[in-house]
């Protein structure tokens, strides 16, 4: 922001806010740092309730990690696909009273050695791997690898599976674990499965019945030109500040608001007074081809371990209404995790043992708060769906 208050980094293809001035003490009910969709569905909701806000940000946009960029008409979704999708009837007309939304339905497909199996898995995806088709083959097939695993389990002394894999193997299988979730999950993790918690994989869906639609939820969607247009929708009106460090004039920015929403990372909040909390990241290798459709969907994954990164995104498929869906170029984005250093994205909170005991002192920090809410999935150190992070910031105003 300039000497005169004038919000710099923003596109006009986004927003268009008025120049607002902050050279008095506490002219803000909430000082909202972030403008994720927690913060901005905060903001928005406080708005609504008479109260006034302003939004800052580090990042020269707004949206947080829905944000998306257009390129020639395609709008990329620049820190990973994100697809709404939700059970909450009340949450799906929240977000279409900003933006229609299409009818994008989410059914992605695994690449592994060159085979391709559809997901989740489903009657497509035994057919590929066994042949089998009918439920009944599907199912006992199944059924028979699973016994091997927990005949294993015994053979071994245990009554339960003690890591992932034993988990998975117990659940669909050798077959599907080793094709389909072994190699995938250990580059998303950067460890292997014998070192992961059994509780990161509670259950695997498997189904019967030729369905390729991966979420079993009663809404699922794109917003029509992008995640853009929602994030403008709830920051209309709303006082908001990009390229703003919060702890970079923290003292500045506590004086302008009688209570703080923070959805950063509690940890940094606090001056890593207990230690930093761990995190897996995501790096991004996004290209521009001149074709007209590069893979035929918009998520195919890459399950063997010999291939760097765990999916290739395109983005267009997830707009097929969109003109530029027939243009004569597409855009990827190639999709590599690691573990999360300063200076990068933190995407994944890693909840196991060490970390969630380090994230319970602060939390309990963070109840002695009174004038300070923490939301939002670095706040609270979880992973939510963006439906889930619409209802928490709903459920937090309400109980304010």
């Amino acid at each position: 922001m300039g000497r005169n208050g004038i919000i710099k980094g923003i596109s006009p293809y986004l927003y268009k806010f008025p120049v607002y001035r902050y050279d008095k003490p506490m002219q803000y009910d909430y000082l909202i740092v972030g403008a994720g969709l927690y913060g901005a569905t905060f903001a928005y909701l406080m708005k609504k309730a008479g109260k006034k806000c302003l939004v800052i940000d580090r990042r020269p946009q707004a949206g947080g990690n829905i944000y998306c960029e257009d390129v020639d008409g395609i709008h990329v979704h620049v820190y990973g696909a994100h697809i709404f999708h939700t059970s909450n009837k009340q949450v799906w007309d929240f977000v279409n009273s900003f933006v229609p939304f299409n009818r994008y339905t989410n059914s992605p497909v695994a690449n592994y050695k060159g085979r391709l199996y559809n997901l989740p898995f489903n009657m497509n995806t035994f057919y590929a791997m066994w042949g089998v088709i009918t439920p009944a083959e599907a199912a006992a097939k199944i059924a028979e690898q699973k016994q091997q695993a927990l005949d294993e389990l015994k053979r071994n002394g245990k009554t339960a599976p003690a890591n992932l894999e034993e988990q998975a193997l117990s659940l669909v299988g050798r077959d599907i674990y080793e094709k389909l979730i072994k190699g995938y999950t250990e580059k998303q993790w950067g460890r292997k499965c014998t070192e992961l918690p059994a509780f990161i994989i509670k259950r695997l869906p498997v189904r019967l019945t030729f369905d390729n639609n991966y979420f079993n939820d009663s809404y699922q969607g794109i917003p029509i030109g992008g995640y853009n247009k929602l994030i403008a929708g709830l920051l209309d009106g709303i006082d908001t500040e990009l390229n703003a460090d919060f702890f970079a004039r923290r003292e500045y920015y506590e004086k302008l608001a009688a209570k703080i929403v923070f959805t950063g990372q509690i940890d940094e909040f606090y001056g890593y007074r207990f230690g930093k909390l761990s995190y897996r990241t995501v790096r991004f290798e996004t290209e521009k081809l001149p074709v007209q459709d590069y893979q035929g969907n918009a998520v195919i994954n890459y399950t063997e371990a010999e291939v760097p990164y765990t999916r290739i995104i395109e983005h267009k498929h997830f707009e097929p209404e969109n003109p530029a869906y027939t243009s004569q170029q597409t855009v990827i984005s190639r999709e590599y995790s690691s573990e999360w250093q300063e200076g990068s994205e933190p995407f994944y909170a890693v909840n196991d043992e060490k970390n969630t005991a380090l994230y319970a002192e602060y939390k309990k920090l963070a109840g002695q708060e009174k004038n300070v809410l923490f939301g939002g999935r670095l706040a609270e150190y979880k992973y939510y769906d963006m439906d889930d992070v619409i209802d928490k910031a709903m459920r937090d105003v309400q109980g304010l």
